[in-house]
């Protein structure tokens, strides 16, 4: 709102000044700014209202170290992520941006699954939330409406660059331009480590069945639904213990803003040789808010947790990194840049299969780690929730290093 306001000031009356709010810089700044203090002045307000109110975390008897102390912990702290982010993309973003909008409704929707999952375990009382196939089919809706909206909607275009050996216009003497193809509505990714760092969706198909438009648009958003459920449930099931998810969340964004910038930039895409996308770049504001909500939200729950973020807070992080990753085209470096939630993934599909696969065969379950997901091994093994933490959000800032590094490794 207050972009749009000062665009109008600064168009038609030219007051020293107005002009700022044009730089994204600037405006990323503002909103990290302010989303990070409206988690501080707020989220004391929303713990005592939450344990006011007895929404406190029932917490199940696993085993391990300190645990009972988190009994009656806050729950459902993601809402002070959920308000510390909207109200600064309100602010800064220009709203007519078709990202920010399929943004928005990302975390509204995502927000109001997590939030009807909390409620139904800490205020009815049922410790197994809503249904398992409910948040699924929620997380698939919204994957076929984020796909659908990049195969149609006439704003979400790509500019791939014009590589040499291909006829360009000729520059004038002395006078460095930079050439890209025209906007074109492509399925064309990054891919690291490739030869101009393209990967067509296309090519998944032979070639006697590219001509099917549909059946190519029905792969992509199969696609798109799988990483945003994938990548979602990820980060819930990386919730475990205090600050982890938060921190290495936040390690997860600062990468994709710093990517959703340089992709959004003429001058950057043309020197990494990279797909230039009109209008991503303004997605930079809106991952500065979020990172200033995560990072506010992570002062109280820095342990000891004086708050949890809850599915509420969990699912939407994730679908908010997938979709922002889909929109940039750099979910193929999502197995990188998601490590930590990958990982996490893994053992528990991997401690489950073993589990069930062994017990079929040898008439009793075995298990490859001592506890899923991977957090609760380490806690098996006997160091301190604090140690693993901190560990993993240095992993979480060097797998976002390494992503960022990629994109110029080819």
């Amino acid at each position: 709102m207050l972009y749009q306001l000062f665009e109008y000031i600064h168009t038609h009356y030219d007051i020293p000044g107005s002009g700022l709010l044009r730089y994204l810089s600037f405006r990323s700044a503002l909103a990290f700014i302010t989303a990070f203090l409206i988690s501080l002045l707020y989220g004391k307000k929303l713990i005592r209202k939450l344990r006011q109110n007895q929404i406190g975390e029932k917490v199940r008897d696993l085993g391990l170290a300190g645990q009972k102390q988190k009994e009656g912990t806050p729950t459902m702290g993601g809402i002070l992520i959920i308000l510390s982010t909207l109200v600064p993309v309100l602010l800064f973003n220009d709203l007519s941006n078709i990202y920010i909008q399929l943004l928005i409704l990302t975390v509204l929707w995502i927000g109001a699954i997590g939030f009807i999952d909390d409620y139904i375990k800490v205020i009815k009382k049922d410790k197994g939330g809503l249904r398992g196939k409910f948040k699924v089919l929620g997380q698939v809706v919204l994957g076929i409406m984020i796909g659908l909206a990049i195969l149609l909607h006439p704003d979400i275009k790509i500019r791939t660059k014009i590589y040499p050996g291909k006829t360009i216009q000729t520059a004038q003497s002395g006078v460095k331009r930079i050439h890209f193809n025209q906007p074109e509505k492509s399925l064309k990714t990054t891919l690291p480590l490739i030869k101009h760092n393209e990967f067509d969706y296309q090519w998944l198909l032979p070639r006697s069945l590219r001509k099917y438009k549909w059946l190519l648009g029905l792969i992509f958003v199969l696609i798109v639904t799988f990483i945003i459920t994938a990548v979602s449930n990820g980060v819930n099931l990386t919730d475990g213990i205090d600050g982890l998810a938060a921190g290495t969340s936040a390690a997860s964004v600062a990468a994709l803003a710093l990517l959703a910038w340089i992709s959004g930039n003429m001058i950057f895409t043309d020197y990494l040789n990279i797909m230039y996308i009109p209008g991503v770049g303004e997605i930079s504001v809106f991952l500065s808010a979020f990172l200033g909500g995560l990072l506010g939200f992570l002062w109280f729950n820095a342990f000891p947790a004086d708050v949890f973020m809850g599915d509420t807070g969990s699912l939407t992080i994730g679908a908010v990194i997938a979709v922002i990753s889909v929109f940039i085209r750099k979910e193929l470096l999502l197995p990188v840049l998601g490590g930590i939630f990958l990982a996490e993934t893994l053992s528990v599909i991997i401690q489950t299969r073993y589990f069930k696969y062994t017990r079929k065969r040898y008439g009793e379950g075995r298990r490859v780690f001592k506890m899923a997901p991977l957090h609760h091994h380490y806690q098996k093994l006997g160091l301190h929730e604090n140690k693993i933490v901190v560990r993993f959000w240095i992993v979480a800032l060097l797998l976002a290093t390494v992503s960022i590094a990629l994109l110029k490794v080819k």
